[in-house]
């Protein structure tokens, strides 16, 4: 039985002729931050299924975010269940400034995603060794909290204008303050280290973890003014370094004109380890590529 039957609230998105819905879980109470948990299980799923959470921006909301991104027809086709994290700050953002969000099994809002994971494999039939991770600007910051926090856990993200994990981090910033954190010197592009560095950071939020790292597929816009550009360089310095990566090589007007597309060592943009793509002339933020998302997470 894939819904259980405490489940509530349904949300009905009507596309492409057919109707759609993703619910609320009002059982879910694992906490430890109050994070609503929307998901959408497709019919006829067959267990244990794909997990794909889809993190939305500030200013969002999980309703929102189902329905701006385009991930619901393709969970019918292509068989995998979706979270969707819904943010309760006043801003609607989600924590990635304090320690206990960027620390495996600290607390906030990176652990409530983690328990929405393990709530929906043990209801749904979800497959704990296929979960990936998705979002956009604040959900996209997520992503790389998410990844870097709980390799354990994900398989791959793909993050849409967001910033480095730990760039977010404020000093003294809480799980619960609302709103969040916010680091402006990270927001405007300002927050630099070598690929080094960085990746000791994320190695220290998870302190003895010697496991496989999840595969990365980055997005940023040039013209970028909320989280500015540097980001993506500084992201992918990151993940290079976490992924023991050296090489790298640009296809330009990739996967569209305007695009540059970037592999960091092996592999092709659905297999390779760490997938770039700037886009030229972009703000803030980067169109959702959704079924590329799934070709790189090997769903599609």
């Amino acid at each position: 039985m894939y819904f259980s039957t405490r489940v509530a609230s349904l949300v009905a998105l009507c596309t492409l002729g057919s109707c759609q819905s993703i619910t609320k879980v009002n059982d879910f109470n694992a906490g430890p931050t109050k994070l609503g948990m929307y998901v959408y299980v497709p019919k006829g799923l067959t267990t244990p299924a794909p997990i794909v959470v889809a993190v939305h921006h500030c200013q969002g909301s999980a309703q929102g975010y189902s329905t701006e991104s385009h991930y619901l027809p393709l969970a019918d086709s292509h068989k995998f269940i979706l979270i969707y994290p819904n943010s309760r700050s006043s801003g609607g953002c989600f924590d990635v400034a304090s320690t206990a969000t960027l620390t495996h099994n600290g607390g906030g809002d990176s652990q409530t995603i983690v328990n929405m994971v393990k709530y929906a494999a043990t209801n749904y039939g979800g497959d704990l060794n296929r979960t990936f991770v998705t979002g956009t600007s604040s959900g996209a910051m997520m992503t790389n909290v998410l990844v870097g926090a709980y390799p354990d856990v994900f398989k791959a993200g793909s993050s849409y204008s967001g910033v480095p994990d730990g760039c977010f981090y404020v000093s003294g910033s809480t799980a619960t303050q609302d709103p969040p954190g916010w680091s402006n010197s990270c927001a405007n592009g300002q927050t630099t280290k070598t690929a080094q560095q960085w990746g000791d950071l994320v190695r220290s939020y998870y302190p003895g973890y010697t496991g496989a790292r999840p595969r990365m597929q980055i997005w940023h816009g040039t013209a970028d003014t909320t989280l500015r550009y540097p980001n993506y360089q500084e992201a992918l310095k990151e993940w290079s370094n976490v992924l023991n990566l050296t090489t790298s090589k640009d296809t330009a007007n990739s996967p569209q004109s305007g695009y540059t597309m970037t592999i960091y060592g092996e592999g092709t943009a659905t297999t390779a380890q760490l997938v770039g793509y700037s886009a030229q002339g972009v703000g803030h933020t980067v169109p959702v590529h959704e079924t590329m998302d799934l070709a790189f997470f090997g769903i599609a």
